[in-house]
């Protein structure tokens, strides 16, 4: 029979460490080609779609991800895993949080692999769930000196500052304006659902490395060609998905597309990341196809205690 996750075991099983490892070694899978992640679908339906992501990691597993742009308040995600071998379903995970969480961690491998080492300071613009995410991986991987969060609702920037001082244990102050949230910050992260730009590129100190995570194509942007201009070092989690974006993403455009690298790739050394302290980086991320279901992979092996004769997943129970 699968296994059933909702977001309550998603939250209690998978930390931002765990998470993030966990992506990591998604995209090194993607890019040794292990991971197959071809780019999403989308089936109109009037008045809304229905969105598919999947993954195959070959030889072991493969599935996908659904959700919806009906609009409705329980809009709930949908991930599967089957098995690889005999095609049976493995896990279900119904909810928000495993995507959020998959969002969070490849925001935080590419803070881990792209910010300067000594960041320690991180501005946010948004203050919403993924918001949130971004902000606990980032904490994972640097220590975090202090947070400045900027959102339209006051009420809901001051709620996000309390919760990253109650819960990362990091002191965390709400701001007026998107230019104080970004001034003089190592890391920077835009996380809103913004049609227009919230930054302006020339706030950004020399150095700092942004992460993006909302809408980035030509008709709806949360930053503008003055942050890729700006950018030394572009980066995305999939060339794949941001070459079919409809309508394009900006940075898959000339003249950003020739600069616009795989994370992978870093990872793996076969492309430079940053190469010096004062230069700018941006993470332009589209959520690589198949890492939700990889993540689902990972929580079943956290969550199932290990028999005797499956030492594999008694190595990554116990976090090796």
């Amino acid at each position: 029979m699968p296994l059933f996750f909702s977001d309550p075991e998603v939250t209690a099983a998978l930390d931002a460490p765990r998470t993030v490892a966990a992506m990591r070694d998604a995209l090194r899978a993607a890019h040794d080609g292990r991971l197959v992640a071809p780019p999403r679908a989308v089936a109109a339906l009037g008045g809304g779609r229905m969105v598919l992501t999947a993954g195959h990691l070959v030889g072991e597993w493969y599935g996908f991800r659904s959700y919806d742009t009906f609009g409705h308040p329980c809009g709930d995600q949908v991930v599967v895993l089957h098995d690889g071998r005999t095609g049976a379903v493995r896990a279900i995970a119904v909810g928000e949080e495993l995507g959020s969480r998959r969002t969070g961690g490849l925001g935080g491998v590419a803070v881990d692999t792209l910010a300067r080492p000594d960041a320690a300071t991180l501005g946010v613009i948004g203050s919403g769930h993924q918001a949130w995410t971004q902000v606990w991986a980032a904490a994972a991987v640097r220590p975090l000196r202090e947070v400045t969060v900027h959102s339209r609702s006051v009420a809901r920037r001051e709620g996000f500052a309390a919760r990253v001082r109650a819960e990362l244990g990091v002191p965390a102050r709400a701001v007026a304006s998107a230019r104080a949230a970004v001034t003089d910050r190592d890391v920077v992260v835009l996380a809103t659902t913004s049609t227009v730009p919230v930054l302006a590129a020339g706030d950004l100190a020399p150095g700092t490395h942004v992460n993006a995570v909302g809408f980035k194509q030509v008709d709806r942007h949360e930053f503008g060609t003055d942050l890729l201009d700006r950018a030394d070092v572009l980066v995305t989690d999939s060339s794949a998905q941001a070459g079919a974006y409809d309508p394009p993403m900006l940075a898959a455009l000339a003249p950003y597309a020739g600069r616009l690298r795989d994370l992978g790739a870093v990872l793996a050394g076969a492309v430079p990341g940053r190469t010096s302290a004062d230069q700018v980086s941006v993470f332009c991320s589209t959520g690589l196809a198949g890492t939700e279901v990889f993540l689902l992979d990972h929580l079943v092996r956290v969550a199932v205690p290990a028999g005797p004769a499956d030492p594999r997943r008694s190595r990554v129970a116990a976090g090796t």
